[in-house]
């Protein structure tokens, strides 16, 4: 993420085009957030590079009860939740994505972050989950739900005042409600500036398939990467 440090001044002020240009940074992070997230162009664009997915709801009515109630971005839905029960195969992966905190950012990387995801895994994938609304504790409803081993969810970041268009990709095993961040590892700042979607898509396909070797996520897990694939560390969220 690029960093506001020095700027110049302008008597005891910043100079007009740096104080344009944060107010410029801080309104696209504004509208990242309140953007209109495209379910049904996602499950297009994944449809056509042959990848199955279903779309969702979950307990949040709209975006302001979203915004109100994080709670209920992490909750299915009832008729989803029998939907998705419904569709149990029993397999390695449940993979989700969501909006989040930022639409901009599903819209533009999302579908990439997740083709090229799946040409690097080597794991069973049930259907895609496409959930408006959601928060990273979907995951745990959406895996139950799904009888998979294992779930991940792609969503947009809360914007910062340079970086609208953030990802970040959450992953959990043995999903179940109750876990939390510290059961989770994550990798952030998913962006064309920040970490290329190719790499990103290297190191979630490594966290994957070692939490499924090893059988657990989070702080307890730790992955060496190959030098050749030249990705940096995965770290568990506190």
């Amino acid at each position: 993420m690029s960093a506001r440090i020095g700027l110049g001044r302008s008597g005891v002020s910043m100079p007009t085009s740096q104080l344009l240009a944060m107010q410029a940074d801080l309104a696209l992070a504004r509208d990242a957030v309140r953007a209109t997230f495209d379910a049904e162009h996602i499950a297009a664009d994944l449809r056509t590079a042959a990848i199955e997915s279903v779309i969702v709801s979950t307990a949040a009515h709209d975006r302001e009860d979203y915004l109100r109630r994080p709670d209920h971005g992490r909750a299915l839905s009832e008729e989803s939740a029998d939907e998705l029960a419904s569709m149990s195969m029993g397999a390695d992966l449940a993979l989700i994505i969501s909006d989040g905190l930022s639409a901009t950012a599903a819209n533009r990387h999302a579908v990439s972050l997740v083709r090229a995801l799946l040409a690097d895994l080597s794991v069973s994938v049930a259907p895609v989950v496409i959930a408006p609304l959601a928060r990273v504790g979907l995951l745990n409803d959406v895996g139950a739900a799904l009888g998979t081993r294992s779930a991940a969810i792609v969503l947009g970041e809360r914007p910062g005042s340079s970086a609208p268009d953030s990802l970040s990709f959450y992953f959990e095993m043995s999903p179940t409600r109750g876990l939390t961040d510290a059961d989770r590892n994550c990798i952030s700042n998913i962006r064309p500036g920040g970490l290329p979607v190719e790499i990103a898509a290297l190191q979630a396909a490594a966290l994957i398939q070692g939490g499924l070797r090893a059988g657990i996520s989070g702080t307890g897990l730790k992955l060496e990467y190959d030098d050749h694939r030249e990705v940096g560390p995965v770290t568990g969220i506190d």
